[in-house]
C-alpha cells in the first residue's frame, strides 16, 4: 500500500473505532497495573512468609517512606533519577545471606526480574533500572570488612564501599591495603565485577587479579565458595561484569604492602603552551615509566583572559617514592614535561587516594560518607571509553580540541590513563579482563550536565558520540575495544528480558572482553541455563533464546 493509500485508508476509519481503541488502551493498562500490583503483593507475601521475623525491616515498597529514601540513596547519575525512570516494585536491603536467597526464590516465582546494587555507581544503571517488572536487591546492610592481618588477607562483603574497606585498613592494618581505585563510595560488589583499576594497577594489576576467594548466590539459591562453584565461575566473576551469573556476597583480597610515601604532581599546560606536542610525545612515553608510577593525563574546555576558551592537558601522575627518586626519572625519560621540585607534593598513601579524587584530605571521616557526591562526575553524565594500541599522530589532537571547545562541552573531560607495567605481563584470558599487553592507554570520554537540565540529555549524549565517532580512527579496532565498568549502551544491548542470543549479544560483548567473551558465555550456559539472572548488557547463554524457560 502506498503512503497516499494508507493515508486515506486512515482517514476513512470510523470514529467509533478510534474510540473503542482508545478504551482498549485504557483497560489494558488498567490490567497491566492490576497485574503487576499482584505480582508485588505476592512477591511481599512469599518472602514474609519465609522471614516473619524481620521482613518488615527488609522489605521497601513504594507505600514506606524507606522506599524512596533507600532508592535515592545511592543513585549516583541523575540521569536516571527522572520522573520517567523505571522504578522498582520492591526493594530488598538483606543483612543475612538467607534474605538474598528467598528474594531470588520469590522473584523466580512470580516472574519478576533482579537488579542488584552496591553502590549505585553503574554508569548506564543497570544495577537499579529495568525495563521489565523487577525487584532490587541493595547491598547496603552487607558490608563487613574482616581483616587478617597476620595472612595479609581481608573478606569484604558487596555492600562494602571503597572508603569502608580503606579506612578499615588504616584503623587495623596500617602497613597493607588493597590496589582499588580512587572513588570512596564505589560499591565492592559493582567494582570488583568488572576488573577496577586503581592507582597501583601498573604494580599489583586490577583489583581483580588480587582475588583468592567468594562467596556467590547462583540462581538456584546455593551459597558457594571458590571450591565449589569451581574455577569456571570463579575466574568469570572476577571481571565478566555484575549481574550475569549470581549475586556475589563476599570477596577474599589479597592485601599489598603499603607504599610508605607517595609524590605526587599535576602540571597543566593549555594549547597555546605547546600543549598537544606534549601530549603526543607522552603517548610514546608513560606506557615505558617503571611500574611504581601511575599516569594520566585529564583534558578539559577552560576560559583563560576573560571570555577566551581554550583547552587544559592536566598531566598528572602519582609515584610510590620520593621527590628525590621520581625527578631523574622524568628528567631523562620525559624532559619536555619540565617538572620541578615545586610541582611535586609527598604525602602518605591515603592522602594521595583523597587528594587524586579531589576530597578533602584533613579528615579520614569523608570515606564513611556513603552519600558524598564524586567531585571527579557531574550530578547527571554520559561516559564512554577507548583504548589506544597505537600513538595518536599530532594533527588527529586538533579535531579533538575543537569538539572539546563546542557549547555541549562545558562540563565535559577526556582522561588518558597510561598502562603498561605489570599489565603488560598478565595474559589476557587470567580473568575476563583482557585488555592487557599493547595497551598504550585507556581513554575516557565524560560530559556532565546539571540534574534540572535532564530533558536536554540527548543534547549532551549526542556530543559523546560525535566524539566517539571521530577518534575510531585513531583507537584498538576490530574490535573497538571498551571497558565493562564504564557500561556505554551504545555499543550494543540485549533484548527485553535478556532474551538475546549469542550472535546478537556478541556486538556488544566481544569489545568488552575480547576472546574472553566466548568462555564467560559457556560459563553462564552451565551456572544459569534459564538466563534468570539478566539486564541490558548481561551474559547471553548458547541455549536459543527460545529454550530458555520463561
Amino acid at each position: 500500500m502506498n503512503s497516499q493509500l494508507r493515508i486515506m485508508a486512515y482517514q476513512t476509519v470510523p470514529k467509533m473505532k478510534s474510540a473503542s481503541s482508545f478504551v482498549f488502551l485504557v483497560i489494558f493498562s488498567l490490567s497491566s497495573a492490576i497485574v503487576l500490583a499482584h505480582a508485588h503483593e505476592k512477591f511481599v507475601h512469599c518472602f514474609s512468609s519465609l522471614h516473619p521475623q524481620d521482613s518488615s525491616s527488609v522489605i521497601h515498597t513504594p507505600n514506606l517512606s524507606s522506599y524512596s529514601s533507600v532508592l535515592d540513596s545511592t543513585i549516583r547519575n541523575f540521569r536516571f533519577a527522572t520522573p520517567t525512570t523505571p522504578k522498582p516494585l520492591v526493594i530488598v536491603t538483606p543483612s543475612t545471606v538467607s534474605h538474598i536467597q528467598s528474594t531470588i526464590h520469590c522473584s523466580k516465582k512470580h516472574g519478576l526480574e533482579i537488579r542488584t546494587r552496591s553502590g549505585g555507581h553503574d554508569f548506564e544503571g543497570s544495577s537499579f533500572v529495568s525495563r521489565v517488572p523487577f525487584v532490587l536487591i541493595d547491598m547496603v546492610d552487607l558490608r563487613s570488612v574482616d581483616i587478617d592481618v597476620e595472612n595479609k588477607v581481608a573478606w569484604v562483603e558487596s555492600g562494602a564501599i571503597l572508603g569502608e574497606l580503606y579506612y578499615k585498613l588504616v584503623e587495623e592494618a596500617n602497613t597493607l591495603t588493597f590496589p582499588a581505585g580512587l572513588c570512596p563510595t564505589v560499591g565492592m560488589g559493582g567494582y570488583m565485577s568488572g576488573g577496577g583499576y586503581g592507582l597501583l594497577f601498573r604494580k599489583y594489576g586490577l583489583a581483580t587479579d588480587n582475588v583468592i576467594d567468594a562467596q556467590l548466590v547462583d540462581a538456584k539459591g546455593r551459597l558457594l565458595d571458590r571450591k565449589s562453584m569451581g574455577e569456571d565461575v570463579f575466574w568469570a566473576i572476577r571481571g565478566g561484569g555484575g549481574g550475569s551469573f549470581g549475586i556475589v556476597v563476599a570477596w577474599k583480597i589479597q592485601l599489598v604492602p603499603l607504599p610508605k610515601i607517595v609524590t605526587l604532581y599535576t602540571v597543566n599546560r593549555i594549547l597555546e603552551q605547546n600543549a598537544t606536542q606534549v601530549v603526543h610525545q607522552w603517548q610514546s612515553i608513560a606506557h615505558k615509566l617503571p611500574i611504581e608510577f601511575y599516569s594520566g593525563i585529564t583534558f578539559a574546555p577552560i576560559s583563560v583572559d576573560g571570555d577566551k576558551k581554550t583547552v587544559v592537558a592536566s598531566f598528572h601522575a602519582s609515584f610510590l617514592g620520593t621527590t628525590d627518586e621520581l625527578l631523574p626519572i622524568m628528567e631523562e625519560r620525559f624532559p619536555e614535561l619540565g617538572l620541578t621540585r615545586e610541582d611535586c607534593t609527598e604525602m602518605s598513601w591515603l592522602q594521595s587516594i583523597l587528594y587524586m579524587g579531589l576530597l578533602p584530605n584533613d579528615t579520614l571521616n569523608i570515606l564513611l560518607d556513603r552519600s558524598h557526591q564524586n567531585p571527579l562526575l557531574s550530578p547527571s553524565f554520559k561516559s564512554k571509553s577507548d583504548y589506544v594500541t597505537e600513538a595518536m599522530p599530532e594533527s588527529a589532537f586538533e579535531g579533538v580540541w575543537e569538539r572539546l571547545l563546542e557549547e555541549e562541552a562545558d562540563a565535559a573531560t577526556i582522561s588518558f590513563i597510561a598502562y603498561g607495567g605489570i599489565m603488560d605481563q598478565i595474559p589476557s584470558t587470567a580473568t575476563p579482563y583482557p585488555h592487557r599487553g599493547g595497551i598504550l592507554y585507556k581513554i575516557v570520554y565524560s560530559v556532565g550536565w546539571a540534574a534540572q537540565d535532564n530533558p536536554r540529555s540527548e543534547w549532551y549524549v549526542n556530543w559523546t558520540r560525535r566524539l566517539y565517532s571521530y577518534m575510531a580512527p585513531f583507537v584498538s579496532k576490530s574490535p573497538r575495544r571498551a571497558y565493562i565498568n564504564y557500561r556505554d549502551v551504545d555499543i550494543g544491548m540485549n533484548g527485553d528480558n535478556g532474551r538475546t542470543s549469542y550472535e546478537e549479544a556478541s556486538v556488544w560483548g566481544i569489545k568488552y572482553f575480547m576472546g574472553n567473551f566466548d568462555r564467560l558465555a559457556q560459563v553462564k550456559t552451565m551456572i544459569d541455563p534459564e538466563n534468570f539472572f539478566t539486564h541490558e548488557q548481561s551474559i547471553p547463554t548458547l541455549l536459543p533464546p527460545s529454550k530458555m524457560e520463561l
